[in-house]
């Protein structure tokens, strides 16, 4: 982590914290709180984190702009934040600048292909894109040919399915046919739908560790505060038992994801280094993610599953989570293929070197 690392987490905090509040935002009525928590998120920089300051950018750090998603991650938004950055991210990939608003990234699925033609007239469609019916704009990795390009679409001009998320966040099949693209750029050499993905996959790790922090800290308060046989239900064994292991579970997510960033951050590319961080963060990540929700739930007995208890916001935000962007069986499947192509000789070497 850079030495701005502490000043941006704090800064994210301190605007999640005044106008994404888990708890208000569960009682909101309408979705009046959306607009000023997206402007402040826009001023502050944060919506362009992954870009730098020669494409309208913030121009931070790419391990500390992982940082965003995993505060953010903590207070469960239900927002294109991720999204957002993401798409910038991919267009600066071919140098194109942030055009700022609320954005998407397609395909994300591993098996969605989009086709561009030299009129730059797009054809396929992406299954399952986060917020699509919220975003102004979405940002592609399409194929002309061999040629790899990343391409500006604008939203109103695609065909938008509505979907659900497990979290009930629009999660939309987008059909771009016909669709004209406003700006295309060559991708740099190597660069394909992979390279989305496995950041795709980088940015679910760190919201699902932010959010397991949060559930560990909401547990342990509830703990505190439930009162069972005349004494709070945290002086029980077993108790104690659940929460120390959900406490293992939120830091191992957390040690997972920022190695991995950490690692993209030194390589600057996607490498068969910083593969194998993200693949290790999106499987043991994943595995907290449904240990940990479970130890959550249990803790909290029936109250968690309720609709006026916040701890449903986080527990179905991580569950599917877990499976954008790959799961952590299609994540395992990829390391162990790649182990195996190396070698067993490898194996020590390629661990010891973490």
């Amino acid at each position: 982590m850079s030495e701005n690392d502490n000043i941006i987490v704090d800064m994210s905090t301190r605007i999640f914290q005044d106008l994404c509040d888990p708890q208000t935002i569960n009682s909101a009525q309408d979705d009046a709180w959306k607009e000023p928590l997206w402007s402040a998120l826009e001023e502050a920089g944060l919506t362009a984190g992954f870009v730098s300051e020669e494409l309208g950018g913030a121009g931070i750090e790419i391990s500390d702009a992982f940082e965003i998603l995993r505060v953010a991650g903590k207070f469960a938004v239900p927002t294109p934040l991720a999204e957002t950055m993401l798409a910038g991210w991919l267009l600066s990939q071919g140098d194109i600048g942030f055009p700022g608003g609320r954005l998407s990234v397609a395909p994300v699925r591993e098996k969605d292909r989009l086709s561009i033609d030299d009129n730059n007239t797009l054809t396929g469609t992406a299954h399952g894109v986060p917020f699509a019916r919220e975003a102004d704009s979405f940002a592609v990795v399409a194929r002309r040919g061999d040629e790899v390009v990343i391409a500006l679409v604008d939203a109103a001009s695609c065909q938008i399915a509505d979907g659900l998320s497990l979290a009930d966040d629009a999660k939309d099949d987008v059909t771009l046919d016909g669709v004209v693209a406003s700006e295309v750029g060559r991708a740099p050499d190597g660069f394909n739908e992979d390279a989305l993905y496995m950041m795709g996959a980088l940015a679910r790790s760190c919201e699902m560790a932010g959010a397991l922090e949060a559930m560990l800290e909401i547990s342990v308060t509830y703990s505190q505060d439930r009162v069972a046989f005349e004494r709070p239900i945290s002086k029980f064994q077993a108790v104690q038992h659940n929460l120390a292991r959900l406490a293992g579970e939120a830091a191992a997510a957390v040690c997972a994801a920022g190695s991995a960033a950490d690692a993209l951050q030194r390589a600057g590319s996607f490498d068969e280094d910083v593969f194998f961080e993200i693949a290790s963060a999106k499987i043991r990540v994943g595995e907290a993610a449904g240990e940990g929700a479970g130890i959550a739930h249990q803790v909290h007995g029936a109250i968690g599953f309720t609709m006026e208890h916040i701890l449903h916001r986080y527990s179905r935000r991580v569950w599917s989570w877990r499976d954008e962007f790959g799961s952590e069986s299609v994540w395992a499947v990829r390391l162990g293929e790649a182990v195996a192509a190396k070698g067993g000789d490898a194996l020590w070497a390629t661990l010891a070197s973490r």
